[in-house]
């Protein structure tokens, strides 16, 4: 199949209701907020699109890195892709394919190092099997028919061999990538770089497809990168409330390190039990060796993608996927110790529950760019989305 851009114009429509211009479903001004344009950044037609980071390379390209050429959520054809814009957003190129395994290659994860080494991170999974394990089901010429002949063939070693968590570095701007190296965990947005250069790796240890990441079933660690991402040690782990199971309730974490030296990490959490939905915190103040138990801290959304604006405040976005659905952002004016819930930054409504996963970055002209996938118009499969705005006050 051959891939495609679709640039759409801005999604601009005015609401009745609220008195007040919208854009996709976001109130155009807000109180910490200005939306100034959102719209489809890559279509694929027929195709799913998920799971998105975004970058800015040293040479002022904007790379956004996804799981795309899909059919569905769950399928065994995702590929790790990636388009590229040199004007500030406005216009992308169409996807090159970066990984393309034998297994789903899902949440791409990208980061820009300080000397333009780009670092890129997915995982595999063969979630697909749950949905074809009753053969005498499946219909000659449907879908999940052919994911089956496909996966017959997949020999068991190779299997094995492919299936985990994994980073891949390039040193040309995205033009060419190294060989794959494993890690011991998995997070969809990928390390983060620290002021002394070193990498730094939150993620899950492990679950029932990944028993092979390196760390065992059931941690929220820290995993540390020396190299600039050749090779990968587990230097901490997050401790987390002990009525959550990390197995089952605690995943998909991403850092930010703080002008006043800590690191930040938000945890996306689902035990409805006792009142743990959306994100929850630990922060390090060790460089990643020692955590504070995780709690929540007010965040109605997962999983979290966090940056440290140009003035020092920290950003999380994240998807709503319950309630108001959408992609919804937060600030912190105190390095990550508060949240200004109320003042919630709404950046795109959506009408079902198949979005998320926003990420952010700031432009030079402090806008900040955030990229997520949700479909754009009712009977669509999902794209990769993008919502330029700024920061008000």
């Amino acid at each position: 199949m051959k891939s495609i851009v679709f640039l759409s114009v801005a999604c601009v429509f005015v609401s009745n209701v609220l008195g007040a211009d919208e854009i996709c479903g976001a109130a155009r001004v807000q109180t910490r907020a200005e939306i100034l344009w959102t719209k489809a950044l890559c279509k694929e037609p027929g195709r799913y699109i998920g799971w998105p980071t975004v970058c800015l390379a040293k040479n002022g390209d904007l790379l956004a890195v996804f799981s795309g050429d899909r059919d569905e959520h769950v399928c065994p054809w995702g590929k790790s892709q990636m388009i590229r814009s040199t004007d500030g957003g406005k216009t992308w190129s169409i996807p090159v394919t970066i990984c393309n395994t034998i297994l789903d290659d899902r949440d791409s994860g990208i980061v820009s190092l300080n000397d333009g080494t780009l670092v890129m991170t997915w995982f595999t999974s063969i979630a697909y099997r749950s949905c074809i394990r009753d053969r005498s089901k499946l219909t000659v010429g449907s879908p999940l028919f052919y994911w089956w002949q496909h996966d017959e063939k997949l020999p068991p070693a190779d299997v094995e061999e492919q299936l985990g968590a994994f980073t891949r570095r390039s040193t040309d701007g995205g033009k060419t990538w190294e060989p794959a190296v494993r890690t011991p965990c998995s997070a969809p947005h990928g390390p983060i770089q620290l002021k002394d250069g070193r990498l730094l790796y939150l993620g899950k240890s492990g679950d029932v497809d990944h028993k092979n990441l390196g760390a065992g079933i059931g941690k929220i660690v820290a995993v540390e990168s020396r190299d600039q991402g050749r090779s990968w040690q587990i230097i901490g782990e997050v401790p987390h409330p002990t009525q959550i199971s990390i197995l089952h309730e605690c995943d998909e974490p991403h850092a930010v390190e703080t002008t006043d030296g800590r690191i930040v990490v938000q945890i996306r959490c689902e035990h409805k039990k006792d009142g743990f939905l959306g994100s929850i915190q630990s922060e390090s103040s060790d460089g990643g060796k020692t955590w504070t138990v995780a709690k929540p801290v007010g965040l109605d959304g997962y999983p979290p993608h966090l940056i440290r604006l140009a003035d020092g405040k920290l950003l999380s976005v994240y998807g709503r996927r319950w309630r108001d659905l959408g992609e919804f952002a937060c600030l912190s004016d105190d390095q990550g110790r508060t949240w200004d819930v109320k003042n919630e930054i709404k950046l795109a409504g959506h009408w079902n529950g198949d979005l998320g996963y926003p990420a952010s970055v700031q432009l030079p002209d402090g806008t900040i760019l955030t990229v997520y996938y949700q479909a754009e118009q009712k009977g669509e499969k999902t794209c990769l989305m993008g919502t330029l705005w700024r920061v008000r006050n």
